[in-house]
């Protein structure tokens, strides 16, 4: 199955060091975000999971759960788990990978170090995905979910290297007469077509 920007998100149960969950039902009326990693007691991995954990805080105040997915058994480590054919649903790993991650190195679970954003309705809203040898921004992630939380309530765009908090772009779908009424304190528009507001609420 292949994965696209708003493809429905597969659902799935796991057993989990937090006990059995079923995927939709445990993401809730939030948002999530689902993320892999090759291998447990690798390096690039040991420094990802430790930010991540860091960074969980954040992702709390924008009521968005954290799910990390190894192809590792549960006794391995202490974040959420999956076997192999989760790796599979997601469209993470070949078909041919195997039914077990015993004897696999992270090389052999390669492409596995992806990152889903999942919406409230189910929806895979992006998707990010890195080599092995690659460790992920997780900055970028939180910075990516406020951009995905902003547009999907607002007729907005975020530009380029954009934060929270910064100014944004009306959509061209939005007319003139309906910025007017949405945005009532104007705009700056350096071109016709690059309409820039302060951003809006959420």
């Amino acid at each position: 199955m292949t994965l696209r920007i708003n493809s429905g998100a597969p659902n799935f149960t796991a057993e989990t060091t937090e006990g059995k969950i079923d995927f939709h039902q445990w993401i809730g009326n939030g948002w999530a975000i689902l993320f892999s990693h090759p291998k447990d007691f690798t390096p690039v991995c040991t420094t990802e999971l430790g930010y991540m954990a860091r960074l969980k805080p954040e992702f709390d105040k924008r009521n968005c759960k954290i799910i990390g997915l190894s192809v590792d058994p549960v006794g391995n480590h202490a974040l959420w788990v999956r076997e192999l054919e989760v790796a599979k649903l997601y469209d993470m790993m070949p078909a041919e990978a195997g039914n077990s991650s015993e004897g696999r190195t992270a090389a052999d679970n390669a492409p596995v170090r992806a990152v889903f954003f999942i919406s409230p309705d189910k929806k895979i809203k992006a998707m990010l995905t890195y080599p092995m040898t690659s460790g992920r921004n997780f900055d970028e992630v939180l910075r990516l979910l406020d951009s995905l939380q902003l547009t999907a309530h607002q007729p907005v765009a975020t530009p380029v290297n954009w934060k929270h908090g910064e100014d944004v772009i009306i959509v061209p779908s939005v007319s003139d007469a309906q910025a007017r009424e949405k945005f009532p304190g104007g705009w700056k528009a350096p071109k016709p077509y690059l309409r820039i507001v302060p951003q809006p609420r959420v």
